[in-house]
């Protein structure tokens, strides 16, 4: 799937960050989404912020703020880098 045809953030969506552990085996599939999906991504949406947080031991988790300070954020514990991606294009299109 190529991210950079299909994921042009709209207005309401603010910030996507990605929280992960460098070496925990449940976030193997952050680890290949951010190798394989995230320049795609970053070329399609150039100005928006795209946070990738490391630290040994956290639990890999999603979160997306929109407008008027919403947030909303989902585990992303042993999930694949394309289950990844189908993530933040669901979180892309909530309001």
């Amino acid at each position: 799937m190529a991210a950079g045809k299909i994921a042009k953030f709209g207005n309401h969506l603010k910030e996507l960050r990605i929280h992960l552990c460098q070496k925990s085996p449940q976030s193997q599939g952050v680890r290949e989404f951010i190798e394989n999906h995230y320049v795609p991504l970053k070329q399609a949406n150039p100005r928006f912020p795209i946070l990738i947080r490391e630290c040994q031991g956290v639990q890999p988790v999603l979160y997306a703020r929109y407008e008027f300070g919403k947030e909303s954020s989902m585990s992303l514990a042993s999930k694949t880098k394309d289950q990844i991606l189908q993530e933040i294009l669901t979180l892309a299109k909530a309001k």
